[in-house]
């Protein structure tokens, strides 16, 4: 069941949120990472996109796993209100005109260059990302600047405007462990707080060229 669900876009700290998570509730945090590593789950997400996941099962598409962070979930973050109203929420944040820099240079980079994929598999998993985000969220518009930061802002402020106040925490990871522990009530550990998933790491894990050099 899950306990905690990430509402934040990619490129808000989702990386860090998820390896936090894990340290805290002691069990595995889906991401868009997982995907990579459960091929069956493309189809299931290219299905939610249907009806925007309102039938969708996510009881067993979650049942090895106590929260999310990151896409695809987060788009999905009504559905999942629906079906979990006694989860906690956490909508990681950052300066929207950093966010898109920094978005710009790595997701959107990874998948606007298919011909990279290594596999098959990786593949399939880009190809569901571009439709779910860049078509979807963006509209197939994330290359006119002020729109893509338009809707990263609004999905901020829808997700600030509907849930209670008790249940979300809007996070900067920048803050680390205290409020995140505060909001989870859980004891701060003593390891340093996860710092994962850097521009540099990103580009380096999926081959993306950095824009300068290309």
């Amino acid at each position: 069941m899950l306990q905690v669900i990430g509402l934040g876009y990619p490129r808000t700290g989702t990386m860090s949120l998820k390896h936090a998570l894990e340290e805290l509730l002691l069990g595995p945090c889906y991401h868009m990472i997982e995907v990579f590593d459960r091929p069956d789950d493309v189809d299931f997400w290219l299905s939610a996109l249907g009806n925007n996941g309102l039938d969708a099962d996510w009881e067993t598409l979650f049942e090895d796993f106590q929260s999310t962070a990151d896409c695809p979930a987060c788009y999905f973050w009504e559905s999942l209100w629906r079906r979990f109203p006694d989860a906690k929420y956490v909508l990681t944040v950052r300066d929207a005109d950093s966010w898109y820099d920094s978005f710009h240079a790595t997701v959107y980079e990874a998948m606007t260059h298919p011909e990279r994929a290594p596999d098959q598999q990786h593949l399939a998993v880009q190809n569901m990302a571009r439709k779910l985000i860049l078509e979807t969220m963006f509209e197939g518009r994330f290359e006119d600047r002020e729109f893509a930061i338009n809707q990263y802002q609004a999905h901020n402020k829808s997700v600030v405007d509907t849930l209670p106040k008790e249940q979300l925490l809007v996070f900067d990871v920048a803050e680390g462990w205290q409020p995140l522990c505060e909001f989870l009530n859980v004891d701060v550990p003593d390891t340093p707080f996860p710092r994962s998933n850097t521009r540099a790491e990103f580009q380096q894990r999926f081959a993306v060229v950095p824009p300068t050099e290309i």
